[in-house]
C-alpha cells in the first residue's frame, strides 16, 4: 500500500482552526480544486486501494471519516462491522479529504447544499485490482466527512436461488402477470437490491419488453439481453423518483422499478403508473409486510387514508420482506417473508383489518405465502441458522417459540 499523499497533510494542516463545520469543509474542497491533476489522481489510487482491499476482505461495506470512526477505516464482513487495525489512522481533515476525491462537482453541489451526497462509483480494474461498482455516501459527522460505500455484487444472483414457491417466481415475471406492485422491503442491508436485480435478470431472460431502472444511485448495471433495460439515476439523469416515473409513463415500459418509495409523492406516482396497467417493483424500509401497508397508507393525512388503502389493495400483487442472517459455518443466508395478494388479503386491506394478514400468510403456503417464522424455522432444521439466531430474528418470537417446540 502506497503512503498517504504529502498534500494531503498540508492542506489539513493549514486549514484555519477558526472554520468548522460545512465551511470547513468548503475550504478544503476549494484547496482540493487547486491541486495538480496528478496529484490528483495520485489521491484516488490511494482511496482506490482500500475498496479493492475490501474484495480480499470479503468485505460488503467500507466506512471512514468523521469522529466517530476514532481515524480507523472499517469494514463489515459477514454482517459485523470492525476496524481494520492493519490501516493507518487518519486525522478528520485527512479522512475528509480522503472523501471529497471521490466526489464529482455534481456530488460536491449536493454535499455543500444538503450535508450528504449519494453517489456510484466504479473502480476500475488495474494493478491487481479487478473492477468494481459501488453505492456511497458521504454525510457530516460532528463538522467533518465521513463515507459508508457499498460493493455492488458484480455477479446477479438468479431467481431460482432464492427459492420463492414457483408460484410466487412465476408472478414475478412478465409473461405470467404483466401488471402490480411487488415490493421487496428489509431494513438496511438486508439485499432488497440484491432481490431486485434478480427479479429484473429473470424477465431479461424471459420476455421481449422494455424495463426502466429508477435508482439513487443506480447499483448494478443490467446488459440488455430480451428487455431493453434503461437505467435513469435521480439526480443525473432525472430530478426526482416523482418525476423519473412520470416521465416512464411517457417512455413505453414494461416494467419499471422504482429504487425507493421514500415519500408520500413517490408513493403516489408509483401507484399511478401501476394503476395504468404497468408492472412495478420497488422497496420500502420496512421489516414485514403488515407493516409496510401500514407505513405506506400511515405516509398520508387521516382524510386520505381510506382512498389510498382502496388503491393500495387494488394494485398490490406481492410484498417480500427479508432479512440477512449470519450463517453456521459463516457468510450469511436470506430468511424473508411472502405475502401474494388474495381477495381475503384485499378486503383485509379495504376493511383496515391488517391484522389479520399475518394469519392469511401462515396459512397459504399452497400459493406461496410463508412468514418470517416459518421461514426461520425451516432454515433452522435445516441446520443453516442457529436457534439463537432464529429466535433473535423473528419479528414475532411467540409464534416462532410455538413453532420450535
Amino acid at each position: 500500500m502506497t503512503d498517504l499523499p504529502a498534500f494531503v497533510q498540508t492542506i489539513a494542516e493549514s486549514t484555519p482552526g477558526g472554520l468548522v463545520g460545512i465551511d470547513r469543509i468548503r475550504h478544503q474542497a476549494e484547496k482540493l480544486s487547486k491541486i495538480d491533476s496528478r496529484d490528483k489522481a495520485s489521491l484516488r489510487r490511494y482511496m482506490d486501494s482500500f475498496l479493492g482491499r475490501m474484495a480480499t476482505n470479503g468485505a460488503s461495506d467500507i466506512d471512514l471519516g468523521g469522529a466517530s470512526a476514532g481515524g480507523f477505516i472499517w469494514f463489515r464482513i459477514d454482517g459485523e462491522k470492525r476496524p481494520d487495525l492493519n490501516i493507518p489512522r487518519f486525522s478528520l481533515d485527512e479522512g475528509s479529504l480522503l472523501i471529497m476525491s471521490l466526489l464529482s462537482k455534481r456530488g460536491m453541489h449536493a454535499l455543500m447544499e444538503s450535508n450528504s451526497a449519494d453517489f456510484s462509483y466504479e473502480l476500475q480494474e488495474g494493478a491487481g485490482i479487478r473492477s468494481q461498482r459501488f453505492r456511497a455516501t458521504a454525510y457530516l459527522d460532528m463538522g467533518y466527512l465521513a463515507l459508508n460505500m457499498r460493493a455492488i455484487t458484480a455477479d446477479i444472483r438468479s431467481l431460482k436461488s432464492l427459492a420463492f414457491h414457483p408460484s410466487i417466481e412465476k408472478g414475478l415475471k412478465f409473461r405470467h402477470v404483466r401488471d402490480g406492485l411487488t415490493l421487496v422491503t428489509g431494513v438496511t442491508g438486508s439485499g432488497k437490491s440484491t432481490t431486485l436485480d434478480s427479479i429484473v435478470d429473470a424477465n431479461n431472460d424471459d420476455v421481449h419488453g422494455h424495463c426502466i431502472i429508477i435508482g439513487r444511485p443506480i447499483e448494478y448495471v443490467h446488459e440488455s439481453r430480451k428487455c431493453i433495460i434503461r437505467h435513469r439515476e435521480v439526480g443525473q439523469d432525472v430530478p426526482t423518483f416523482k418525476e423519473g416515473i412520470v416521465q416512464a409513463l411517457r417512455q413505453d415500459p414494461d416494467i419499471v422499478v422504482i429504487g425507493e418509495m421514500r415519500d408520500p409523492s413517490t408513493i403516489s406516482a408509483a401507484l399511478e403508473i401501476t394503476d395504468s396497467g404497468h408492472k412495478v417493483f420497488s422497496t420500502l424500509h420496512t421489516s414485514s409486510a403488515v407493516e409496510s401497508i401500514d407505513r405506506i397508507i400511515a405516509e398520508y393525512p387521516s382524510e386520505e387514508q381510506s382512498r389510498v388503502r382502496n388503491r393500495l389493495a387494488d394494485v398490490l400483487r406481492c410484498i417480500i420482506s427479508q432479512k440477512l442472517l449470519p450463517k453456521v459455518g459463516g457468510g450469511r443466508i436470506l430468511a424473508k417473508e411472502v405475502l401474494w395478494m388474495t381477495p381475503s388479503a384485499r378486503a383485509a386491506i379495504k376493511n383496515d383489518n391488517t391484522n389479520e394478514i399475518y394469519q392469511m400468510m401462515w396459512e397459504g403456503w399452497n400459493i406461496g405465502q410463508i412468514t418470517l417464522e416459518q421461514d426461520l424455522y425451516r432454515l433452522m432444521r435445516q441446520g443453516l441458522i442457529t436457534p439463537d439466531v432464529a429466535l433473535d430474528h423473528a419479528n414475532n418470537k411467540r409464534r416462532f417459540q410455538q413453532l420450535a417446540k
